[in-house]
Parts: C-alpha cells; sequence; structure tokens
C-alpha cells in the first residue's frame, strides 16, 4: 500500500509486484487494492489485434433493395445509479445452478436483500441492494464475468 511520511509517499513494491504478477497469472486488465483511505491500482494495457478480412469485389451488385422500416428501439434504461461490481470476477444471479434468480426485472427489493453474488478468488460474495426499490433492470448475464466498477442491476 501507500503511506505518507513527513510529505513523500511510501510504495510496497513487494505488494506491486504480487499484483502485476496476479495480473499476469489470471489475464486480467487491472487490479485495485484499498485498506482505509490507502489505494493501489495496478493495471496494464491490451493491444486488440487488428483483423482484416479480404473478400473478392462481386461481379455485378445486385439491385438495391429498398430500406426496411426503422425497428423502434427499445427503451434506454437509465445506467448512471445502476449498482456496480466491487470487484472482479464471476457474476452469478442464483444461488446454486438450476435454481430461481434472486432477483427479476419488476421485482420489489429491500435494503440489503441479495441480488446476485460473485465469485472471487473462490469466494462467493453476495451483492446487496444498498436502498430498497423495484427492480428495473440486469444488465449482466448468469455466469458473466465482470470487471470492477462495471454496472449490475438497476433498482430504482
Amino acid at each position: 500500500m501507500t503511506d505518507h511520511v513527513q510529505g513523500t509517499m511510501q510504495v510496497d513494491t513487494d505488494l506491486v509486484r504480487q499484483l502485476a504478477e496476479l495480473l499476469d497469472a489470471t489475464s486480467l486488465t487491472e487490479i485495485e487494492v484499498q485498506d482505509g483511505e490507502r489505494r493501489i491500482k495496478v493495471a496494464r494495457k491490451v493491444q486488440a489485434a487488428a483483423a482484416v478480412a479480404y473478400q473478392p469485389a462481386p461481379a455485378a451488385a445486385p439491385p438495391a433493395a429498398p430500406a426496411p422500416a426503422a425497428a423502434p428501439s427499445p427503451p434506454q434504461v437509465d445506467n448512471s445509479n445502476a449498482i456496480r461490481s466491487p470487484m472482479v470476477g464471476t457474476a452469478y444471479l442464483a444461488p446454486e445452478p438450476g435454481a430461481a434468480n434472486f432477483v427479476a426485472v419488476g421485482d420489489k427489493v429491500d435494503a440489503g436483500t441479495t441480488l446476485l453474488i460473485i465469485e472471487a478468488m473462490k469466494v462467493m460474495n453476495p451483492i446487496t441492494a444498498p436502498h430498497g426499490g423495484t427492480v428495473r433492470s440486469i444488465l449482466i448475464g448468469n455466469g458473466a464475468p465482470v470487471e470492477f466498477d462495471q454496472p449490475l442491476i438497476v433498482v430504482e
């Protein structure tokens, strides 16, 4: 972690190395550790490989078909107040395979109601509603990998 000693920052280089090794071992792009007000974040840049596909040009273009009418877009859900993931892991919407989900869109929940669980390093971490309300949207799928601070569920 970091310590402030007489205006200078002391960095725990062993912890930074351990976190960097954990990044390499797990193929994660970012790890953040917090202890009270002290926080350290280790991240790496990932470069996407450019994919180029070559196709032969068609001999003659078919006559243009009229453009289909635009389908009405689904209503947009405001994710700005979504409950966000406090960690990197795998999200599960049900307590065990084959069981009913903890919540569904439209359910009324109270503060403290378990919404889902995130498995991180073989530990199941319940994610609970910070306030009561109605589940407006579930933004992740069962068994989906989640990143730190990723929007998970909207409860209004």
